[in-house]
């Protein structure tokens, strides 16, 4: 799918990029491959759920959710009202790797390894806890 020129200025307009840096923006194929699935990704939430929690810090418990849109970015109104930046590191990796999938057109929902943890160790290792998240991927209309 091609890129038309009212969808180039809006990208222009909202990366603040200048007329002199366009041409360059727009000579990679890439951008043009990403910005032709924008549509499709405003449509998705990318959906991170505590699926076990022990010791937790920050109190998240087994159901607690993390949501970011299609393009990756954490949907703080919809989220817990502290979210431990502790496990957005690994977070953040099945996030990019989801959005990746979208890009390229595959079910993120069929990652193999959907699966991470917060940084901390958990109390058997050394640590104070931790929890575990899944990744899941839904249409923004299907959301619980």
């Amino acid at each position: 799918m091609t890129v038309d020129e009212r969808m180039w200025k809006i990208v222009q307009r909202h990366l603040g990029y200048s007329d002199a840096e366009m041409p360059l923006f727009k000579e990679n194929p890439r951008n043009e491959a990403v910005l032709s699935k924008s549509a499709a990704l405003r449509d998705k939430l990318i959906i991170l759920e505590v699926v076990e929690s022990r010791g937790c810090n920050s109190r998240h418990q087994v159901g607690d959710r993390f949501y970011f849109d299609g393009a990756g970015n954490l949907l703080t109104d919809l989220c817990p009202k502290k979210v431990c930046g502790y496990s957005l590191n690994a977070a953040m990796m099945m996030v990019f790797t989801a959005n990746e999938m979208l890009y390229a057109g595959v079910d993120p929902n069929q990652i193999r390894f959907k699966r991470a943890s917060c940084f901390d160790v958990g109390l058997e290792c050394g640590g104070w806890g931790r929890i575990i998240l899944e990744l899941r991927v839904e249409d923004r209309g299907k959301q619980a």
